[in-house]
């Protein structure tokens, strides 16, 4: 029917309408001559094994081996989450909304039999979307990594107080502050957090990277838009009362301490999206962000 002939599944069901859409979506999928994996949580929660016999439940590795498309139903955090667990495998994601905003899960739960068969049918819109690496040095050796769709944020972790840090980018020193912390967005990630901190919306083809400064205790402290192969590094202030934390896409947090380097660059491997074919970034703002729409006109 399509180059999709082996569809993998991944659900974040923490309400029943989100368990709902998954067996719907699997009743349809079986009707469609392709084979069908479903990650092992999310196959356990609705009972796979007992209902849908043709579906394999399957450790996410092997869902990202074997599988042409991946479909996550659940909200943006869903396809954050499922993002980083399949990068790596070069797995096109297509994305079902059952959370709240739905930027980047995009089909609506009613449209789900016609879309889908549009994508099988190969009407769609594919798009790369590009990620970025996280590290920790500490006196030279990496005690930890990460990666993210949307942003590495270095916060003060449980206490509101202030950090001290230095930013440098391509080795170059740019500033040091005394801030909340530091946003370190994607193009992805601008309509995300960095948004709610003051950073510019940046258009999905963008090869940039965007510093957003949260909370800055100076008013000339701004946002900046540095080229997406830059070599980003914060380096932690020693004096710090905190207890400070980085986390990629509000996920995955590791502790930092003083004197440690968080360094970040674009990740090698890219993210494939795949979107409707009516999909429209500029169109997702207006509807997400409630920006205006046309003027009336006047007689």
């Amino acid at each position: 029917m399509s180059q999709f002939s082996r569809i993998g599944l991944i659900g974040r069901l923490d309400n029943d309408r989100a368990k709902y859409t998954v067996r719907r979506l699997i009743e349809f999928l079986e009707t469609c001559d392709v084979k069908v994996y479903i990650d092992e949580q999310t196959g356990q929660l609705i009972n796979v094994d007992r209902d849908f016999k043709g579906v394999s439940k399957v450790a996410m590795p092997e869902l990202g081996a074997n599988s042409d498309l991946a479909i996550v139903v659940g909200g943006d955090g869903s396809l954050l989450s499922g993002a980083r667990d399949l990068v790596e495998y070069n797995v096109p994601i297509l994305g079902i909304n059952r959370g709240r905003l739905g930027f980047l899960t995009d089909i609506v739960p009613d449209d789900i039999e016609q879309k889908i068969t549009e994508v099988l049918t190969g009407e769609y819109v594919q798009e790369q979307r590009f990620m970025l690496d996280m590290r920790v040095e500490r006196c030279g050796e990496t005690v930890c990594r990460g990666d993210a769709l949307n942003d590495v944020v270095l916060h003060p972790g449980e206490f509101i107080r202030m950090l001290e840090f230095e930013l440098y980018v391509d080795k170059h020193f740019v500033t040091s502050q005394r801030s909340d912390g530091m946003i370190v967005s994607t193009p992805t990630g601008s309509t995300a957090y960095a948004l709610s901190g003051g950073g510019p919306i940046m258009h999905p083809k963008l090869d940039a990277i965007g510093l957003v400064p949260m909370n800055p205790h100076t008013l000339s402290s701004r946002p900046m838009v540095v080229p997406g192969g830059s070599l980003i590094e914060i380096v932690v202030g020693e004096g710090n009362s905190a207890i400070p934390q980085v986390t990629c896409d509000g996920q995955t947090h590791d502790t930092v301490q003083g004197g440690d380097k968080v360094i970040i660059t674009k990740k090698p491997q890219t993210l494939q999206l795949i979107h409707p074919v009516n999909h429209n970034f500029y169109e997702r703002c207006r509807s997400k962000l409630g920006w205006g729409g046309h003027l009336l006109e006047r007689s």
